[in-house]
């Protein structure tokens, strides 16, 4: 949502406090002619699909974060992980060991787990497909139209039920012109990267196309110590294809698109904060933020892909029906070196594969007094792999298992105004999920994993299916033209499953599985447009009642053998409550300046967590939720006296204390941090422009994730990236 200034006054300071904190010069003669009055202007509006239909963000009463292809470009957001800091309440960052696997939290609930058998705890979605799996996951972002981030439980409207929200990826349409744009950059640890994308059509516009492409390479933000290589690099190649029919004079159209993404980036390095007591070098905790010195193949290898068919029919001219047929799959080959040190330690070669199909079938209605949707889902998947666990170079296993999930569900969700000023909408979802588990794991005498195995920790072939109904009640009040009022009760569900690292014999219920997951939210809210259409802002407050949390827990024990062993186990935390609010601004004074931001806090507390038969609520902690977050972003638009226009970005967001992993250490904890991020983008005239973009212009050290596994003398930190510099340019046409 840029806006062009009708009168440019002196911007110097801020200019100057930007080209600093980016190690520039300030440009000669970067000066405008000072105007006696500024100029003022209104806020465009932001049309999102939250509820399967296009609306004003600022009419929808649901708690959503849209940004723009525009703002996502002026914000430097590269991947769906640099949307933490621009949403309130929203943890996002890459899992542990990978580049392209997500790890979510919104509002306290996600999965930090990326292992198959167990459900995401935030949808993400991409162009209306759910994305089943974490594993490719953490999209990049590129050719573009928005990026939505609803909050609180999604169901009525989805085809697949999240309890905690989803992230919507919503890529540009298809084109009735020929258009695109390429995109050319290059930055800091030798990043090159090139994005691109072209459309156009062709017989009146009947059919169109579209091609996108992103090749993104970066050297390591630290090195492999025992052969050199790279560690915490970027080697990403990405692209899609899209097509559509739209006959001339018919209300039908029917689009396919394709996408692929291949990532042969290397490991992700680490911080290890202990010396490990297995290491017979006795080697010191590193102090850099990512050099290891892993004795494992340094590959880190995942790819994936999906096709889907969308087909819309206009029936009426109220009445409207789409289906969405969608597979996506994606394979992961991983490295995962515990301890990072050369001797065989905590050694681990990590297989994963997923395949799904989905069906989804809409039926929109959109009326004088009353609009909604009413739909049908389908959802076949299977996810699995090969985890070979080699500790100590004496104790030799294998993770093997299948989990096939089968859903089928009905969902509606109806708006009604009742009175001009008063509307009440409803919703109902029933759910119908199978999960059958299948899982063979091995104990062997030897690294090659081969041979008749020495003991069988699980062998089980397990099914367990739920029916769950889920409803949802809104009521949203006109208090004036200007400020909107709503009030929602939701039941968020999400289905339970089985533990793929199963060890029956030393821990014997295992094989059981864990629950269901449901939180009752209750959520307030208003939306106002004030100070003459120059300034919105969003406000919500929400009480959860969450029952049967998931955790995954790491637990350390002695293996028959003699051995230190660790077991990963799924549980299930009795009720938990999570209340908090959350507010959201945004503020054009003038033309030239655009003011926005947000600020959220939150109170996630265990009322039941049962621990060996005693409960421990008192003690334990939500992870990758933390008590306070706020972000501002201060924005200047100048005429330059050479021509075109220079748009400036300070950007400061904070994060309170966070733990990242459920052992709660206080080494892995990252205390309360804040990041600076600034850029210049200079438009010489509608084609073409170039910028410059800094994040984490302090250097800011902060961890993201970790690992905390005392039988085995591994504690690891992953760190979020460094400072980094990228300049490059965008031409359109």
């Amino acid at each position: 949502m840029i806006r062009r200034q009708a009168a440019p006054f002196r911007v110097q300071r801020l200019q100057f406090a930007i080209l600093t904190a980016l190690g520039a010069a300030l440009p000669a003669g970067a000066q405008t002619t000072p105007a006696a009055e500024p100029a003022v202007t209104t806020l465009d509006v932001v049309k999102v699909t939250a509820r399967k239909r296009e609306e004003s963000l600022q009419d929808v009463p649901v708690a959503v974060t849209a940004l723009t292809a525009d703002q996502l470009d002026k914000l430097a957001i590269k991947d769906l992980g640099d949307l933490q800091g621009q949403v309130p309440n929203l943890t996002i960052y890459a899992a542990r060991g990978s580049n392209t696997t997500i790890t979510t939290f919104i509002r306290g609930v996600g999965q930090a787990d990326p292992l198959w058998g167990v459900d995401p705890g935030v949808g993400i979605y991409f162009d209306d497909v759910y994305i089943a799996r974490p594993q490719g996951a953490l999209l990049d972002v590129y050719d573009v139209q928005r990026v939505e981030v609803l909050r609180g439980p999604q169901g009525t409207l989805y085809g697949k039920n999240t309890v905690g929200g989803a992230v919507k990826y919503v890529s540009k349409p298809l084109p009735t012109q020929t258009e695109g744009q390429l995109t050319l950059s290059m930055g800091s640890y030798g990043q090159v990267n090139a994005k691109g994308a072209v459309g156009t059509a062709v017989n009146d516009g009947q059919v169109r196309f579209r091609v996108a492409a992103a090749s993104l390479n970066r050297d390591g933000y630290g090195k492999n110590l025992t052969d050199g290589s790279a560690v915490s690099d970027q080697n990403t190649t990405s692209g899609r294809v899209s097509a559509g029919w739209f006959p001339t004079g018919s209300t039908f159209n029917a689009q396919v698109s394709v996408d692929r993404t291949q990532d042969a980036s290397h490991m992700r390095g680490f911080q290890r904060l202990n010396v490990n007591p297995f290491d017979p070098a006795k080697t010191p905790a590193t102090t850099g933020r990512y050099d290891i010195a892993s004795g494992m193949p340094n590959a880190n290898h995942t790819s994936s892909e999906g096709e889907s068919l969308t087909l819309n029919w206009g029936v009426s001219e109220a009445w409207s029906l789409k289906y969405i047929l969608a597979h996506r799959a994606s394979d992961t080959n991983t490295s995962i070196d515990f301890d990072g040190l050369p001797n065989k330690i905590a050694d681990v070669r990590a297989e994963y594969h997923d395949s799904s199909q989905s069906h989804e079938l809409q039926a929109i209605y959109e009326g004088q007094s009353s609009s909604g949707v009413v739909g049908a889902y389908y959802f076949d998947g299977n996810a699995g792999g090969t985890v070979r666990n080699n500790f100590f170079n004496a104790s030799f296993g294998t993770t093997n298992g299948i989990v096939y999930t089968k859903g089928k569900a009905l969902f509606g969700d109806w708006s009604w105004r009742l009175t001009p000023s008063f509307s009440v909408s409803t919703g109902l979802r029933y759910t119908d999920e199978s999960k059958r588990a299948v899982v063979l794991n091995q104990a062997f005498s030897n690294d090659q994993f081969s041979g008749t195995p020495i003991a069988v920790p699980a062998n089980f072939d397990n099914s367990r299916s739920v029916k769950n109904t889920s409803p949802r009640l809104s009521l949203e009040y006109k208090l004036s033209n200007a400020v909107k009022l709503y009030t929602t009760a939701s039941r968020g569900f999400k289905s339970g499953g089985y533990n793929i690292r199963a060890n029956t014999l030393a821990f014997p219920t295992s094989s059981k599985p864990f629950q269901d997951e449901k939180l009752d939210s209750l959520e307030l809210g208003a939306k106002m447009v004030l100070d003459g259409g120059r300034l919105e802002l969003n406000t919500a407050v929400f009480h959860n009642k969450y029952k049967n949390v998931q955790l995954s827990v790491f637990t350390s024990y002695t293996q028959a053998n003699g051995q230190p062993g660790f077991f990963g186990d799924f549980t299930n935390a009795g009720k938990a409550t999570v209340q908090g609010a959350e507010f959201e601004f945004l503020w054009t004074p003038t033309t030239d300046w655009r003011i926005s931001g947000n600020l959220a806090t939150i109170n996630a507390k265990y009322d039941e967590y049962i621990d060996r038969g005693v409960n421990v609520a008192d003690q334990k902690k939500f992870t990758n939720t933390p008590k306070f977050q706020a972000a501002l972003n201060v924005e200047h638009n100048a005429r330059m006296p050479f021509g075109g226009v220079l748009r400036s970005r300070l950007s400061v967001s904070h994060r309170s204390k966070v733990y990242p992993t459920t052992d709660l250490s206080e080494a892995l904890a990252q205390e309360a941090y804040t990041l600076v991020g600034g850029g210049l983008i200079w438009e010489k005239d509608a084609k073409l422009s170039f910028f410059l973009q800094g994040s984490n212009l302090t250097d800011k050290a902060y961890k993201t994730d970790g690992y905390n596994i005392a039988g085995l003398g591994v504690l690891n930190a992953y760190y979020g990236a460094p400072r980094t510099l990228t300049v490059g340019g965008t031409y359109k046409f």
